[in-house]
């Protein structure tokens, strides 16, 4: 009897066409696993570092809240500022969120303005773009 595959990718048999599939999807997934650890690796704040500065845990969650809506509505990488994870505080775990340099700027910005810690930080970033703007427009 012939085999009716000579000549017609005899060679490549099925589990080579899987193995390709499999290959490809897991060489993506590697790709976005190391994004992940490289996001997670600049992310050196924690908003639960802003129990330090006198802001309650709700006015936290809160203003982390807004800062990832904005951060949607901008067509910002979320994962590259915000990473959902648990802390221990006083021998409790906590629900927290570590964040990138913008992701923690964001969380100041968007915080109750009341509080002087963000209202001097809000005063900063401020006179720090007017400062370059100035020095644009010479």
């Amino acid at each position: 009897m012939k085999n009716p595959l000579i000549g017609k990718r005899a060679h490549l048999k099925p589990p080579y066409y899987k193995t390709c599939r499999f290959d490809a999807t897991r060489e993506w997934e590697s790709i976005e696993n190391f994004r992940d650890f490289y996001y997670r690796y600049r992310m050196q704040f924690l908003a639960s570092d802003l129990l330090y500065q006198r802001i309650s845990p709700k006015r936290i969650s809160e203003a982390v809240l807004k800062a990832v809506h904005l951060g949607r509505f901008s067509n910002m990488d979320i994962r590259a500022h915000f990473k959902p994870v648990f802390s221990g505080i006083d021998k409790e775990i906590i629900s927290d969120c570590k964040l990138s340099r913008l992701g923690y700027g964001l969380v100041l910005m968007n915080a109750e303005t009341k509080l002087e810690v963000v209202g001097k930080w809000q005063l900063e970033v401020l006179e720090d773009y007017l400062g370059k703007l100035r020095e644009f427009e010479s």
